[in-house]
């Protein structure tokens, strides 16, 4: 089985250093580094990964560097599969970075604490998967507007949609909820009924219903 191959980009050259010797250890290629967003766009160029790892904010200012690559990126590469790690939760760039389509992720550095569910989270977003932290659900459930869309969802379904928006699968779900896995394809049935989604297999139907949960905090 091919590596899948990541390009790993971030100023602080301890954690770049580091993330890329975890990836090389857990079977990715890591086939290039950057400390900027320039250097990164003219890697991904150069050597075009299936991964990129981004963090937001990069020199020289700091402030969406990273972000505005990772756009870059997509525009010119629209296939390829773009992790991006940030120290806040910013919820437009979110709901930005999955309105961009599949194989996205965005990830806050101080709550990655397992390894193993971190690599699993690489490979589901290099897979075309799309991973929202779930701090920022989680920041999104308490909030209510009088014409929310989500006004109709049980407490249940936002349970489930909050897992969908980590990027789990039914199973996972499932698991999670200790419920029959039957009983979460109910769950996602009647929460895309609910928010006006046609209910087919297209996985990116789960991605527009946790966009709309975006939309409404």
């Amino acid at each position: 089985m091919t590596a899948l191959r990541v390009v790993v980009a971030d100023d602080d050259v301890l954690l770049r250093e580091g993330l890329a010797s975890l990836l090389v250890r857990s079977g990715f290629e890591v086939v290039g580094q950057a400390g900027d967003a320039v250097e990164l766009l003219e890697l991904v160029r150069k050597t075009p990964p299936n991964l990129v790892v981004v963090d937001i904010r990069m020199p020289p200012a700091h402030a969406t560097e990273g972000l505005d690559a990772a756009r870059e990126i997509r525009r010119e590469h629209p296939e390829m599969a773009v992790l991006v790690l940030s120290a806040h939760a910013e919820v437009d760039h979110a709901m930005e970075l999955l309105a961009s389509g599949r194989g996205i992720g965005y990830l806050l550095k101080s709550r990655i604490s397992d390894v193993d569910e971190f690599i699993e989270t690489l490979q589901r977003v290099a897979r075309g998967g799309s991973v929202v932290d779930p701090a920022l659900v989680q920041e999104l459930v308490s909030a209510r507007k009088r014409d929310d869309p989500l006004g109709a969802i049980s407490q249940r379904e936002r349970e489930v949609l909050a897992l969908m928006a980590e990027g789990r699968s039914n199973a996972g779900i499932a698991r999670q909820l200790w419920i029959t896995e039957g009983t979460v394809e109910k769950h996602v049935r009647s929460i895309l009924t609910k928010l006006g989604l046609a209910d087919t297999e297209d996985d990116h139907r789960r991605v527009l219903a946790v966009l709309t949960f975006l939309e409404n905090r």
